[in-house]
């Protein structure tokens, strides 16, 4: 049992790093950004913020998964949910990973140009998708 438990709290805290890891590359490149349009007397566009705090959904995907694993823990699938945990925690990190930095390609660009919001964000989503699919799929797994 305690190691279904731990599975849990293994998705829950490998997401939360891939998110802070992923804030980090996407926040200071918005801070670069803004920088450089205050530089030139151009308006900081606030916009950017959307690159800047995207990776952070990914915790609250590992939480979610974490929730439904806490609730199917039993006495024999602690094995089976420790294995959920960590390689759907690594995916979704790694999602958050590369989410920042497709967000901070997006706040240089948008912040030089003032064009291409749409297109940007749509990469951005592309990577909110592995998550998306990473936690979906190992919240059937789970109950299986």
């Amino acid at each position: 049992m305690s190691l279904g438990l731990f599975g849990a709290a293994c998705v829950f805290g490998i997401s939360a790093v891939g998110s802070a890891l992923g804030l980090g590359i996407s926040g200071t490149a918005t801070i670069g950004a803004w920088k450089r349009c205050y530089m030139n007397n151009k308006p900081a566009p606030f916009i950017l913020t959307v690159f800047a705090g995207a990776p952070l959904t990914q915790t609250i995907y590992g939480f979610l998964l974490m929730q439904t694993m806490m609730g199917a823990v039993t006495a024999d699938n602690g094995a089976k949910l420790l294995g959920i945990g960590i390689f759907s925690g690594l995916a979704i990190a790694v999602s958050a990973y590369v989410q920042g930095q497709a967000g901070a390609s997006g706040s240089d660009a948008l912040g030089e140009t003032g064009k291409g919001f749409s297109q940007y964000i749509m990469v951005v989503g592309l990577c909110e998708t592995v998550a998306l699919f990473a936690m979906v799929f190992s919240m059937l797994a789970v109950n299986m």
